[in-house]
């Protein structure tokens, strides 16, 4: 008699698992996440909503989303087995669902991440849109508009003015073209995040301009994703 197969038997070229929402722009999410919070993190804490939270189980994305904070790629095999991986790198996980948030995507995921090495937490909320793509929609309770398809950088700063304009001068002489920029802030003159996707790569020497500045708290830089 054939062995059972499951739904991680089935491989495609560019992709493990069902379909490109419950895995590929899984995976996406969870490696957007590990790049803000700067490592791959010792503790998460896993909420999907709405269709994700009655899904998840049966379509593999609790293994893709702990696949991705490992840093595996959407098409690595390893996916099947992650919780063995998890388990030893040291990652420790936990799943919650809530199946009714009417103002949410069908399909989010947020996660809440420790790196126990230096104490640094971020909490990151993501949409997966279908085909791979995503959205992060939310880091540390401020507002987002970025998918993770081009260059990132995510500039937290005081809200000073004129600090808008100068960044995207300091970026247009490294010959950075920006796609997009989405602002937030807690209010005037107050804890500012800026959210700037980028054509091309940014150099490092840039980076280390602009994190000498007094008034930029901190700086994360995000390649395009896989």
């Amino acid at each position: 008699m054939a062995e059972k197969s499951s739904i991680f038997d089935m491989i495609g070229p560019v992709m493990i698992g069902p379909s490109s929402s419950h895995t590929a722009g899984v995976v996406r999410i969870a490696r957007a996440a590990i790049r803000i919070l700067g490592a791959v993190p010792t503790e998460a804490v896993i909420t999907f909503y709405n269709s994700f939270a009655r899904t998840y189980e049966g379509h593999g994305s609790d293994r893709a989303i702990v696949a991705g904070l490992l840093g595996y790629a959407p098409d690595d095999t390893r996916i099947r087995t992650a919780f063995d991986h998890a388990a030893a790198a040291g990652l420790r996980y936990t799943f919650q669902s809530v199946g009714n948030a009417s103002t949410m995507h069908p399909n989010t995921i947020k996660l809440n991440l420790l790196d126990g090495a230096t104490g640094h937490r971020v909490e990151v909320v993501g949409q997966s849109r279908g085909g791979g793509v995503i959205r992060v929609v939310e880091v540390d309770g401020f507002p987002a508009d970025f998918s993770g398809a081009l260059h990132t950088l995510i500039i937290d700063a005081h809200d000073v003015p004129g600090s808008i304009a100068f960044i995207a001068s300091v970026i247009a002489h490294d010959q950075c073209n920006i796609a997009t920029m989405f602002v937030s802030r807690k209010g005037r003159n107050d804890a500012a995040r800026q959210f700037i996707e980028m054509d091309s790569p940014i150099k490092e020497i840039t980076l280390q301009y602009l994190r000498q500045l007094s008034w930029v708290q901190r700086i994360t830089y995000i390649p395009t994703l896989e």
